[in-house]
């Protein structure tokens, strides 16, 4: 559709035009006051340098454009009475969003010093990318917003995220055509296939093709609208163009599609809610083509500006040095004749005004986009009614994940009419174990359903695609709407969404010092499929780096568990989905693993983090253990118990005390981290000058950075993955890596005081069995049957 008004039917009259024209100047001169000036907002007197900021630092280039969206989806919101939530894409469009925000009043209504009146207005601009100030980009700070603009990519997939189980939100997403260019931007295009129309709201994307990124041209922008209409419509849309710089012609182009897609998406709703259509609809967007800085400069020292990438950031670069760019600027400026916008105070005069919503409909003011305000506590069931039976530790075999799916299920079954719980996974829900959930929700699917497919549902609440940026926005969109949620995954494979998680951390970290932001349900991972039982997919499998990248991140927001068996599993898993603006990592198998704690003692242990597993040692309380074995993970805490067994029966005058640990955090100092422990802590549980033998899930240099600063460090030795793999056996896996039972045995007889001569003999027979395993498995492809059979005797 052309931006022509007399190619479309006229949906405004010319008040009507006047007012979204009014409006949309009005955000404009906010948006460049906050790139540029310091002082005198209202230009009560002639520009002088020192009114300008020392540095000038914003993004001009996409404003006009996102101001454009921002007017009509309040004439569009006010006329229909719209719950609504806008997604912002755009990487730098803060000037844009927080000049609306002043607007409407939210702003002033969130920070009552930014008051809206002339005062207010100049705090506004010199907060704005200013030391103490506010980030150039859409970020938690901003009202209406759950998108954080530093990293592009992710628009539409929390856009969508929103959108599931609220049918009455229709959901704007802004996509720049620079962030268009992402990876997981173009897969979350996708999305339409797991929208249901009858219990979902609606995503209406609007691609604004301005033409140029930082320095170069865009791909869409420069694709001819015939093929851009090919790609849009395969994924699945059906495009409305509205094209053009003549404000007017813009303007009633914009009103009419506006008006279109949501008459469609509303016909869409209608049909599948009543009269139980069944085919996938094709969804309306908008492609919008302006030009870039929009309004601004048309040349700045004899080059061309406007409508170029010299226009992405800030114009007129020399305000303050050149005279000519101080005119260029006070002329710009005065282009939006603010004495019309703004009265004698500063404030927004009635018609600006006049096509505002009221209250929360206005998008800085909706809850949608303050998650927490809407958040209900998750129906969690009581874990006894799960619990694996543990008459005695190491001698009964579960499936970790496959005993957490059951309370999966009744999860997803107790949130039935609520609808306000979902898994998503890369396609690995039922190889992960978690197949139960299929008895309470399928599948989310929209396209065609064949014969032969399983569990497929277009009311499921189980999500499943091939990448892991859609699944992480996805649920980020979805938690910050004020639902809850897991993420399965294959350990190796969710460092793909490494930064994904960085910007939703930052993003806790903030709203945790925002009063105004309540707190969300936190993202909780599941990773399984582990490093060490990927023995058949092989080396491209086997990474365990994702928690050595969290524990990286900010101590208040991020917490990681390693639960060594089924139980445990459980009562973390309890913790993490009831837990609030966290991250929190489980790496838990999906393989069959022994059980080492009943129900009871599980919660117990999990509580404290890191405990003495007395039924396991040999210490008897009168003198203090010659050794420390411990462990975190699933298999490093079988090894460690299968060395102490070891110990036990060739060396049982030795001294020799288990730890396990769930909770990794607990190695940090308390200083360093809310779950950290004292150095007395610590010493109690792991000695002050003993040898510890620690067998780590992950890479064991981690081990050694969280316990640099404690007594003892040089007396720790970690076991863990040394980026040895291969297809193998499971056994063999631990043995290459040095973290296998035997290995265990001969780190302490090499650091127990005295035992190097003492137990040579014992320490020998240790390393003939890991020569005899070596050749075992290359003849007969299993592991020995000593290790395969093993069970704990103690």
């Amino acid at each position: 559709m052309s931006a022509d008004p007399h190619e479309a039917p006229d949906r405004l009259t010319d008040e009507e035009l006047s007012v979204l024209d009014a409006h949309w100047r009005a955000a404009n001169y906010l948006a460049v006051g906050q790139i540029y000036l310091l002082a005198n907002p209202l230009l009560t007197e002639p520009l002088r340098p020192e009114h300008v900021k020392p540095r000038l630092l914003g993004h001009w280039g996409t404003s006009p454009g996102l101001n454009l969206v921002h007017t009509h989806l309040n004439r569009v919101i006010k006329a229909r009475d719209l719950d609504a939530l806008c997604v912002w894409g755009p990487g730098h469009g803060g000037p844009a969003v927080l000049a609306n925000s002043w607007l409407e009043g939210t702003y002033t209504e969130t920070y009552p010093d930014i008051t809206r009146d002339a005062a207010g207005m100049g705090r506004l601009f010199r907060q704005f990318s200013f030391p103490g100030g506010v980030p150039s980009h859409v970020a938690p700070e901003t009202p209406g917003s759950i998108h954080e603009g530093g990293e592009l990519g992710y628009s539409l997939s929390h856009a969508y995220g929103a959108a599931f189980d609220h049918p009455d939100l229709v959901v704007a997403c802004v996509i720049g055509d620079g962030e268009a260019e992402t990876g997981p931007l173009a897969t979350s295009w996708h999305s339409n296939k797991f929208l249901d129309p009858v219990h979902d709201g609606a995503v209406l994307p609007v691609l604004h093709l301005n033409g140029y990124k930082i320095a170069n041209p865009t791909v869409l922008a420069r694709l001819p609208e015939s093929e851009l209409d090919e790609l849009l419509r395969g994924y699945g849309h059906d495009p409305l163009h509205v094209t053009g710089d003549d404000p007017a012609a813009v303007h009633r182009a914009m009103a009419h599609a506006m008006d279109t897609a949501l008459d469609r998406i509303a016909a869409i709703q209608r049909g599948a809610r009543e009269d139980a259509s069944g085919e996938r609809p094709r969804w309306p967007m908008i492609v919008l083509r302006t030009p870039k800085g929009w309004t601004g400069p048309a040349e700045v020292d004899g080059k061309p500006v406007e409508n170029t990438w010299r226009a992405h950031q800030v114009p007129l670069s020399a305000v303050r040095d050149n005279p000519d760019h101080l005119r260029q600027l006070e002329s710009w400026l005065r282009s939006y004749r603010p004495e019309e916008l703004f009265d004698e105070d500063g404030a927004p005069r009635p018609a600006v005004l006049r096509g505002v919503p009221e209250g929360p409909r206005r998008l800085g003011a909706t809850p949608y986009a303050n998650g927490g305000l809407l958040l209900r506590e998750l129906p969690l069931p009581p874990l006894d009614k799960y619990a694996v039976a543990v008459d005695k530790p190491g001698t009964a075999l579960h499936e970790p994940t496959r005993v957490l799916g059951d309370v999966l299920r009744d999860v997803m079954a107790a949130t039935a009419d609520r609808r306000d719980f979902r898994l998503v996974g890369p396609d690995e829900t039922a190889s992960n174990r978690l197949q139960a959930v299929y008895a309470a929700s399928g599948k989310a699917w929209q396209e065609e359903t064949l014969d032969v497919d399983e569990d497929l549902d277009p009311h499921g609440r189980v999500m499943e695609i091939l990448s892991e940026h859609t699944c992480q926005g996805w649920l980020e969109g979805y938690l910050l709407t004020g639902r809850h949620g897991l993420f399965s995954c294959y350990e190796a494979f969710v460092h793909i969404v490494d930064s994904m998680v960085n910007q939703h951390i930052k993003w806790l970290r903030v709203t945790r010092r925002l009063p105004w932001r309540a707190p969300i349900a936190s993202l909780n991972y599941l990773l399984t499929s582990h490093v060490w039982r990927q023995d058949h997919n092989g080396f491209s499998h086997q990474d365990p780096g994702f928690v050595d990248h969290i524990l990286n991140k900010s101590p208040e927001a991020v917490r990681v568990y390693l639960p060594p068996d089924a139980n445990t599993l459980l009562s973390v898993a309890d913790h993490a989905l009831r837990s609030r603006d966290y991250v929190n990592v489980i790496v838990a198998g999906k393989q069959p693993c022994y059980d080492w704690l009943t129900m009871d003692e599980a919660r117990t242990h999990c509580a404290r983090g890191a405990g003495i597993w007395e039924w396991a040692g040999t210490e008897d309380g009168s003198r203090e253990p010659d050794v420390v074995l411990a462990s975190a993970g699933d298999v490093p805490t079988q090894e460690v118990l299968a060395a102490a067994q070891l110990l036990r029966h060739h060396l049982p005058e030795l001294a020799v005390r288990v730890v396990n640990v769930v909770d990794i955090a607990r190695l940090l100092p308390s200083g360093e981290h809310p779950h950290g422990m004292s150095d007395f802590e610590y010493d109690g549980l792991f000695t002050a000058d003993k040898p510890v033998i620690f067998a780590y899930h992950g890479y064991p240099w981690l081990i050694h950075r969280l316990a640099y600063r404690r007594n003892g460090h040089h007396h720790l030795h970690v076991r863990g993955y040394k980026e040895i793999g291969t297809t193998t056996t499971p056994f063999d896996m631990v043995l290459g890596n040095d973290m296998d039972r035997y290995r265990l045995v001969m780190d302490v007889i090499d650091r127990v005081p005295g035992l190097v001569v003492r137990a040579a003999a014992v320490r020998q027979r240790m390393e003939d069995v890991r020569l005899r395993h070596h050749a075992y498995i290359r003849e007969h492809g299993v592991d020995l049957p000593e290790v395969a059979d093993w069970s704990w005797e103690g």
